[in-house]
């Protein structure tokens, strides 16, 4: 479990506190495996579960052949007593499913063919799913993740809407981070109370641009430049401004941007910044910090 240095600040309150933008951000992922493991989990979710030793090994080996993230998720820390929902997750370019299976034991997990994630329209072997959102809280991965996370659950739950408390997806110090499926839209630190208001602005297309990370369907310079081109122009409809063609040389990165019935340009760099925590407990890393260099058009 990782701990904070006694008398400082989490990770994600330090952030907050220099400043740091959120944007080009999210992780890299592109197919997902998502299954229901109630109760507490560990810095490694999946190994450090309920989850049986082999079949957590298992599905470990399998999701690394594929190319898979493996997600834990949960509706509660109680024992489930009936069967476990399973969810394969496409959120690539111009593909994007979900589907959702049930198997009442885990082991089953081992017989699940990944490669039904590499299709371009869903396979059929569950039921669809049009929406999933998650919420990090594995606290044991980063105390910010439990900490600002579990607020937002609450939130979300006192509201009626149906949400996800997940294992670690990336960027202990954005917390609250909410990852939108299968979009692959990340959101990082949502406060409780626009929490509700930001996910159904996602459902009708719109982003809320102050907590928008990026999309994990796309590089991060690439995440930069569209987030970046979103915020000079105020542009918050999902719809708009993805990601053509783009070409990348060391730390500048050229994007051509859907726009309409025609395009934008923009160019972004990053450079490393000052060394600070990334992570509660962990020692000193530099972080990319991005500016937006020219935007052309439309």
């Amino acid at each position: 479990m990782v701990a904070r240095d006694a008398g400082q600040p989490g990770c994600a309150t330090q952030s907050r506190q220099r400043g740091e933008l959120v944007l080009g951000t999210a992780s890299r992922v592109r197919r997902w495996l998502l299954i229901e493991q109630p109760g507490s989990w560990g810095r490694d979710a999946l190994r450090e579960s309920r989850i049986p030793d082999d079949v957590a090994e298992g599905v470990h080996h399998l999701a690394a052949a594929h190319r898979v993230r493996v997600v834990l998720v949960r509706r509660s820390m109680a024992p489930t007593t009936g069967s476990h929902e399973v969810h394969l997750v496409r959120s690539d370019r111009t593909v994007r499913w979900a589907e959702r299976l049930r198997v009442r034991d885990l082991s089953a997990l081992l017989d699940l063919d990944l490669r039904a994630l590499d299709a371009d329209a869903p396979p059929g072997v569950g039921e669809p799913v049009e929406r999933l959102d998650l919420v990090c809280t594995n606290g044991r991965h980063d105390p910010c993740c439990a900490d600002f996370g579990r607020p937002v659950v609450r939130a979300l739950r006192t509201a009626g809407h149906d949400v996800w408390e997940s294992s670690h997806v990336g960027g202990d110090r954005f917390a609250a981070n909410v990852v939108c499926l299968p979009s692959g839209v990340y959101f990082g630190r949502v406060p409780p109370e626009r929490a509700l208001a930001i996910l159904r602005d996602h459902a009708d297309g719109f982003l809320a641009l102050d907590h928008y990370r990026g999309r994990s369907c796309y590089p991060p310079l690439v995440q930069a430049a569209e987030v970046l081109a979103r915020r000079e122009l105020g542009e918050r409809r999902l719809a708009l401004l993805e990601p053509r063609r783009w070409e990348i040389e060391g730390d500048r990165a050229t994007v051509e941007l859907a726009y309409g019935p025609g395009t934008v340009v923009a160019t972004a760099s990053r450079r490393r910044g000052p060394a600070v925590a990334l992570t509660c407990g962990a020692g000193p890393d530099t972080p990319w910090e991005y500016r937006l260099e020219g935007l052309e058009g439309p």
